[in-house]
């Protein structure tokens, strides 16, 4: 039954980045589903990541802490995401973030050795994980730009198009947070959304 789940969604992750059946038989065995239960961390500031993720079911935030002691939720993952630390998982260096699920989630995690063998050796997957990295940078550097330039609204709007599940099951403190307002704020721009 296993086998068969992960075929099936390792599968949907890597269809469009033109692995090929005889490289997926050297990738797929490298990861393994793992579960974490609602309110579990994947990772905690000052930890080294050893490990990522693709999210097969459920939902996680990293967030940070500001020197104000503020829970800060920097990114919200979803079912085919991948959650990683890059610069942790690549230089070694202690995290600053936390990881967390915010409901019981079903995952896909790889060890950073593993990963690194398959980096070196096989270019399409090589290729696909530059591809995610440079994806999770244009999609960082967006929102940085949009928490400055963009009105709360707009935010808001933006991430209930490009991702509604997320504005369907995560609470609205932690979107209220990633988007740069208060709960109230956020209340508020509902509100008035709704009335339009």
């Amino acid at each position: 039954m296993i086998e068969k789940t992960e075929q099936h969604f390792l599968d949907k992750v890597f269809a469009s980045s033109g692995i090929t059946k005889e490289e997926l038989k050297l990738i797929i065995p490298r990861y393994k589903e793992v579960t974490f239960n609602k309110n579990e961390y994947l990772l905690k500031e000052g930890q080294v990541e050893k490990k990522y993720w693709f999210i097969e079911s459920g939902f996680i935030r990293s967030y940070i802490i500001d020197t104000e002691g503020n829970d800060i939720t920097f990114n919200l993952y979803a079912s085919g995401d991948v959650v990683i630390d890059y610069p942790s998982i690549f230089f070694f260096a202690p995290t600053r973030e936390n990881i967390q699920a915010l409901s019981d989630c079903v995952c896909w995690e790889i060890d950073v050795e593993s990963f690194q063998e398959l980096f070196g050796s096989v270019p399409n997957y090589r290729e696909q994980q530059k591809g995610l990295l440079v994806g999770s940078y244009f999609a960082l550097k967006e929102h940085s730009i949009s928490l400055i330039a963009d009105e709360a609204k707009d935010r808001y709007l933006r991430l209930l198009k490009e991702k509604p599940h997320i504005i369907q099951n995560i609470s609205l403190k932690h979107i209220a947070s990633f988007l740069g307002v208060t709960d109230t704020s956020l209340s508020r721009i509902r509100k008035e959304i709704s009335l339009e």
